[in-house]
Formats: structure tokens, C-alpha cells, sequence
């Protein structure tokens, strides 16, 4: 063993000699005997779990309100804090760009409607051409066709009879003449009623004309009620009743559209609905299994010290929140009753929770329920024996930090024993004030004695 650890040993040692006799010199008889001797009485009553956190108030709802129109306010009525009701006039901007964009849509709409009336009347005069056309040229045709038949009849007797000697040279020559310029002109009917065939093809494409300058009316029409629509959207108007919370731009500053702009466009005022209020808190991860939708509780904010609000839990969140590896989850609390309207959006509140209560059950304080290898016990006096302690197990149920719900293993009235040294599961093994330092203290420093000397692993050894 090196000279360090001795030299250690030797403080630990006297320190631990010290520590021993100042403890008991502490105490004197009687308070040991009070301690010794100290008993509580379990009681019946009423215990509270709550679960205590901060928020912040928060609205029923907050809308950022911004134009689907560019342009320059010239109207802005509202301030911050003034109520505004749905439909009511919340900024108008200048509206002479759409104004004029409106009279140029009504401009195109009525040229458009002037060549869809040309068109029709083009595909009506199409239908009748259709129909006379066809019926004077089949009508030419057969007109056409009796002349040339007679024609090659009457230059076959001519023909005949100028063989025969009964007629002259130039009669014949004028029946052959008349025959030729009926032929001709048969053939010029019958390319006259093939030019006809075409004139269904000209009616379609009449029709079609109506078509597309119907199209271009309705064009027309949906750009005049866009810009119609442009021009309305000057004005804006509240989606809902609330009040501004917030006003972000000024009378004559010139704003961005929220639709039509890359950066989402100017944010004019923010409306929120106060008609429910409520409060945001949040939860530490080892409290949120004791909160359940339904639960009271009692909220507070340092506007109104002494003034309590009552408030129902409405929301938790599935998905908790980690910051700094410290798990929370939100709770969204609902505060009800009279005065809820003093509470303001982004308030601090203090909240608590009431996670359970039980009346008429027993109870004992904390420090007189310890807890072991077997589990939660108390200790109470031998009744034939004062001088002699027993072990009771107990079943405990809720506590509220000071008292805890004791369901099973004493009576009411029954005196149970108070330890001068707390031997529960969260301070067992703990080193406590004057007064409280026994057995478990001493075998702790013994303890570190043990593990300075080298001789439990620890440190010491080179």
C-alpha cells in the first residue's frame, strides 16, 4: 500500500470519527427518545395527484391575413385590438390597374361576340349556297342533257336526209354545229354539279368557324370575370369574427400578392378568434401518463395574482417534443367559466392538472411509509411490548408529495411509527441532515474507506 492511500485512509478514518461524535453530540436524550417514540395517526380524507406546469395562452385560432392583389393601400380602418366581425372591410387598395384590365376584358369579349355573330351568319349563307347551288346546277344539267339529246337527234336526220339528197350542205352543218355546242355545254353542267360536292365541305368549315369564335367568346368571358374577380380582390375582407392581434403595414405602403408571389406575399394584419381560449403547457414525459382528456384544472397567470381560472384538458399531443434531451409533450387545456376573457394570447400560466382524487380514504405521510426489499411497509408497537416495532406491509395508492393513499394493511386510527432516518426508496442509502445520519451513513463511508485503500477496485493502486 503506497504512503498516498495510507495518508488517505488515516483523513477518511478521522473524518468519519468526527462526523460520528458531532452526530451524536447533536442530539440530545430526549430528542432521541422523541425521535424514537415519534408516532402519527392514520387518518381518513381526501388526497389530490396533480400535475403542475407552465404554458402560455394561445387563441382559438390566428389567421395571417394577406391580398391576393398587389397594389397600394388607400384604405386600412383597423388597429390592433379592435373587433372586427365577418365580412367587414379590412384594407382596399388602389384600383385603377384593375380597373382599366377590366375595361380592356370587356373590350375583347365584345369583339369576340361580333365574330362569332359573322360566323353564324358566314355558315348560314353556307347552308343556302349549299342548297341553291346544288339545285341550279343539277337543274343546268338536265337542262343540258335534253338539248343534247335533241341536238344528236336532230343531226342524225339531217345526216339521213342529206344522204338521201333532201337537204343541203349547210343544214347539216348547222345541225352538226348545234349537236357540238350541246355536248359542250353538257359538259359544263356536269362539272358544275361536281362543284357542288364541295359545298358540304364549305358549310363545315362554316360551322367550325362558329365553333372556335364561340370558344373565343367564352375566352373572353372567363378573362373579364378574372379580371373582375382582380378588382374585387381590392378589397379584403374578414374570413371570420376576432379581433387584430397584430398589424404588420401602414396606410400607402405598397404590398406583394400572397398568391402570385414567390415569398408567399405581405402579411397585413393577423385576426384571431378569442370566442375560446385556451393554454398550451407542456408536460414533463414521467407526468404525462397521469393526464387524461376530461381532467380539470386550475389555472393562474401573474396578471391576475389570487385570481383562479378553471380549465379542462381537451388535447394531448401522440408525438412528445425533445429539447436538450428533456422529453415534454403539449397539452392543450381549455379554460372555462366567467373572466376567461382577461386572459390574453401569449400570457404565461401557471397550470395544475388534476389527475386523481379520492375522498374518504387513508392516509399517512410520506416519511411514515418506507419502503424494502418486500416492498412499502410501515412500523408500528408491539401492543403487549411498546419497547418492540413490527413490520406491517401496506398497499399504497396516490400520493400528492406530503401524504400518500394507503389502501390496504392498516386501520384508521392505528399509530404508526415515524423513522428518525427515512428509509424509503427515493433516500435510502442517502446521506441526510444532523439528526438523520445512522447506520447507512456509517456503512457508506466505510464504504469509500474500503474502495480509497484499493482494496474494492477502485482507486489507490499505481
Amino acid at each position: 500500500m503506497s504512503k498516498r492511500t495510507v495518508i488517505i485512509i488515516i483523513l477518511v478514518a478521522g473524518v468519519v470519527a468526527a462526523y460520528w461524535k458531532w452526530g451524536r453530540a447533536a442530539k440530545s436524550p430526549v430528542q432521541e427518545a422523541e425521535q424514537a417514540t415519534r408516532t402519527v395517526k392514520v387518518e381518513r380524507g381526501t388526497i389530490e395527484l396533480k400535475v403542475s406546469t407552465t404554458g402560455r395562452v394561445i387563441s382559438n385560432r390566428d389567421v395571417d391575413i394577406k391580398s391576393k392583389a398587389s397594389g397600394q393601400i388607400v384604405r386600412f380602418p383597423f388597429d390592433i385590438s379592435d373587433q372586427v366581425t365577418s365580412g367587414a372591410l379590412l384594407a382596399e387598395l388602389d384600383p385603377v390597374d384593375e380597373i382599366r384590365n377590366v375595361t380592356q376584358r370587356e373590350a375583347a369579349l365584345a369583339s369576340a361576340r361580333a365574330r362569332l355573330e359573322q360566323a353564324k351568319q358566314e355558315y348560314q349563307v353556307a347552308l343556302v349556297n349549299l342548297e341553291t347551288q346544288t339545285s341550279s346546277a343539277l337543274a343546268e344539267l338536265a337542262a343540258a342533257t335534253i338539248r343534247e339529246r335533241d341536238a344528236r337527234a336532230r343531226l342524225a336526220r339531217e345526216e339521213e336526209l342529206y344522204q338521201k339528197g333532201l337537204t343541203t350542205k349547210e343544214s347539216l352543218d348547222a345541225a352538226r354545229s348545234e349537236a357540238a355546242s350541246a355536248a359542250n355545254q353538257l359538259r359544263q353542267a356536269e362539272v358544275k354539279v361536281a362543284q357542288t360536292r364541295n359545298l358540304p365541305r364549305t358549310v363545315e368549315m362554316r360551322r367550325q368557324d362558329v365553333v372556335l369564335a364561340e370558344s373565343d367568346v367564352r375566352r373572353a368571358e372567363v378573362d373579364l370575370q378574372n379580371a373582375q374577380q382582380r378588382l374585387r380582390e381590392t378589397k379584403i375582407f374578414a374570413p371570420m369574427d376576432g379581433v387584430v392581434t397584430a398589424k404588420m403595414v401602414q396606410e400607402g405602403q405598397i404590398i406583394s400578392s400572397g398568391i402570385s408571389n414567390v415569398g408567399g406575399g405581405t402579411t397585413l394584419l393577423t385576426l384571431s378568434d378569442l370566442s375560446r381560449i385556451f393554454v398550451s403547457a407542456s408536460v414533463d414525459e414521467s407526468d404525462i401518463g397521469k393526464v387524461k382528456l376530461g381532467q380539470r384544472a386550475i389555472i393562474t397567470c401573474d396578471a391576475y395574482p389570487g385570481r383562479r381560472f378553471r380549465g379542462k384538458v381537451v388535447r394531448i399531443a401522440t408525438k412528445g417534443t425533445n429539447n436538450n434531451n428533456v422529453v415534454t409533450f403539449e397539452v392543450k387545456i381549455e379554460v372555462e367559466g366567467e373572466g376567461k376573457e382577461l386572459l390574453r394570447p401569449e400570457m404565461t400560466a401557471n397550470v395544475e392538472i388534476q389527475a386523481d382524487r379520492k375522498e374518504d380514504v387513508l392516509l399517512l405521510p410520506n416519511e411514515a411509509v418506507q419502503f424494502g426489499r418486500m416492498g412499502y411497509y410501515v412500523e408500528t408497537k408491539k401492543a403487549d411490548d411498546p419497547t418492540t416495532t413490527v413490520r406491517k406491509p401496506v398497499k399504497t395508492g396516490i400520493t400528492d408529495g406530503l401524504m400518500t393513499e394507503i389502501a390496504e394493511g392498516v386501520q384508521e386510527g392505528e399509530e404508526v411509527l415515524v423513522p428518525s432516518t427515512v428509509q424509503s426508496r427515493w433516500v435510502q442509502g442517502q446521506a441526510g441532515g444532523p439528526g438523520q445520519r445512522g447506520a447507512n451513513f456509517d456503512r457508506g463511508m466505510r464504504m469509500a474507506t474500503f474502495r480509497l485503500s484499493g482494496a474494492g477496485g477502485g482507486g489507490g493502486r499505481r
